[in-house]
């Protein structure tokens, strides 16, 4: 039980790390919360609704996202889209994971 829940709160955070990358990565087109919860995981990353959503917050009020009501159907929704100060910051953070991933690879071969 005890090795269970470590592996889990391990992974969970080599998660939190990624996810940052991961939601400016995929927010070229503006998405609300679901729908990009949605995308991440058919993309293969399954996020928490309790972490995207504050993320999301977050990231909008360091300047990397805009959000924006939207009323297209029966309820408003926000919509994030990544900022311009984001898309700059995009490449280098890009660039750094590839490095990341690099070193990563060679410790564990």
């Amino acid at each position: 039980m005890a090795n269970t829940e470590s592996l889990e709160n391990v992974v969970l955070e080599l998660r939190r790390g990624v996810i940052v990358l991961a939601a400016l990565s995929q927010l070229g087109a503006a998405e609300y919360g679901y729908s990009l919860l949605k995308k991440l995981a058919d993309l293969g990353l399954e996020v928490d609704q309790g972490t995207l959503y504050p993320l999301l917050r977050r990231l909008e009020a360091q300047g990397l996202l805009e959000s924006d009501w939207k009323i297209e159907e029966s309820r408003p929704r926000r919509y994030y889209v990544i900022s311009t100060e984001g898309k700059k910051l995009l490449p280098k953070l890009k660039k750094e994971w590839t490095g990341i991933v690099s070193v990563m690879d060679r410790m564990l071969s």
